[in-house]
């Protein structure tokens, strides 16, 4: 990526020579092209928000700016790419979204995220750390950036404009108004499940802001629910792309001598599963985990994994995040242990299934979902 502070050799993470997509786009050249040429003052604190690759923040590093991501994924991206491109360690401050944000913000970068809610906590979680003189510019493509986005910048920030399109991509400029009475932040969010959850029916679920399905239980985790492997006592299970937590806290319920782990990439999906699973008084062994899908776990150590895959990566559709869930899901399932999936049928995940295990059953069906279970030889 060629900017006006150099050319920055940038990779995904993790790393795989078959990825041909770019660990930044136009609307990053953008927004770093629009600071040099208006020369926006840097030497303050600047803070960069939903950097994706940590693009952004290695091609700023000598204004050691602060990053603030929800994605482990990219934090790893961002350390890998830091250290490709020579930064001294310690240049950028790393935070995620559970951490508090610096006190004082003069420049704050924002990286438009596809979840509107987690824009809208972000915002509210930043706005007392802004003055009048703070210079806030968000970016993005223009297919990323709708009305409603300029709302909320316009609402939480104050007078938003946007730029002219380049490259499909496009710029917010924002205008902080210290005088705006700003809405209470309504992130988390808590609200009960439908009667048809299975063992949650009825229950409490508990979802910070960016989580997948906010505000409603997905049709694919409702059908999931309602299929889930009986309790059969003791056992090691993964809830693995966790989101809220509500298919590990039904088998918590359910199975009580069960261990859980939850873990997911994002770390408001872990803060949402933990506090989902508290809220409904669970009360056997569970552990709670950011990182990339299963590394870490030994291999041969569990007996069940849950999973619900996502089939996207930002805006562009794949099933390499489904690939390697399934592949990982073998590494640590022990002989007989079983990993069991939702997904649209027209995905078929269970031809991946039978790739990699030898064998794929139909648990259940609808016209739109499949549960699939695959047992490890």
């Amino acid at each position: 990526m060629t900017t006006p502070w150099g050319e920055h050799v940038l990779a995904r993470f993790p790393e795989d020579p078959r990825d041909r997509l770019r660990a930044w786009d136009a609307s990053d050249e953008y927004l770093l092209g629009h600071l040099a040429e208006r020369e926006v003052p840097l030497s303050g604190t600047v803070v960069v928000v939903g950097d994706r690759w940590g693009a952004l923040v290695t091609a700023l590093a000598s204004h050691r700016p602060a990053q603030i991501t929800d994605s482990h994924l990219a934090r790893e991206a961002t350390r890998a790419n830091l250290e490709r491109n020579g930064v001294e360690p310690g240049s950028v401050r790393l935070l995620t979204t559970q951490e508090p944000p610096p006190e004082r913000v003069d420049v704050l970068l924002v990286r438009v995220p596809k979840s509107l809610a987690l824009l809208e906590d972000q915002l509210l979680r930043l706005a007392p750390a802004l003055h009048e003189g703070t210079v806030v510019v968000g970016t993005g493509m223009v297919k990323e950036i709708h009305t409603s986005t300029l709302r909320l910048f316009e609402r939480i920030v104050g007078p938003t404009r946007t730029s002219l399109a380049e490259k499909k991509a496009r710029l917010v400029f924002a205008t902080p108004d210290l005088s705006l009475r700003r809405p209470a932040n309504p992130w988390p969010l808590a609200y009960r499940l439908p009667d048809d959850a299975g063992p949650l029916s009825g229950r409490t679920v508990v979802n910070h802001a960016g989580v997948f399905c906010a505000d409603r239980l997905d049709i694919g985790t409702r059908f999931f629910l309602q299929h889930l492997p009986e309790a059969v006592g003791s056992r090691r299970v993964v809830d693995l792309g966790c989101g809220n937590g509500v298919v590990g806290t039904a088998v918590a319920l359910a199975d009580p001598a069960a261990e859980v782990l939850f873990t997911d990439e994002s770390f408001q999906a872990v803060a949402s599963a933990e506090a989902t699973y508290k809220a409904n008084g669970a009360a056997g062994r569970a552990e709670f985990r950011v990182g990339d899908g299963l590394a870490g776990v030994p291999d041969g150590s569990v007996d069940l994994v849950l999973n619900n895959p996502p089939f996207h990566s930002h805006q562009a559709t794949t099933d390499a995040t489904a690939w390697r869930m399934f592949t990982g899901a073998r590494r640590v399932l022990r002989p007989g242990g079983e990993l069991w999936v939702v997904g649209n049928r027209h995905l078929g995940y269970h031809v991946k299934l039978r790739r990699l295990f030898g064998n794929s059953h139909l648990v259940a069906s609808d016209r739109k979902f499949v549960v699939l279970k695959a047992v490890r030889k």
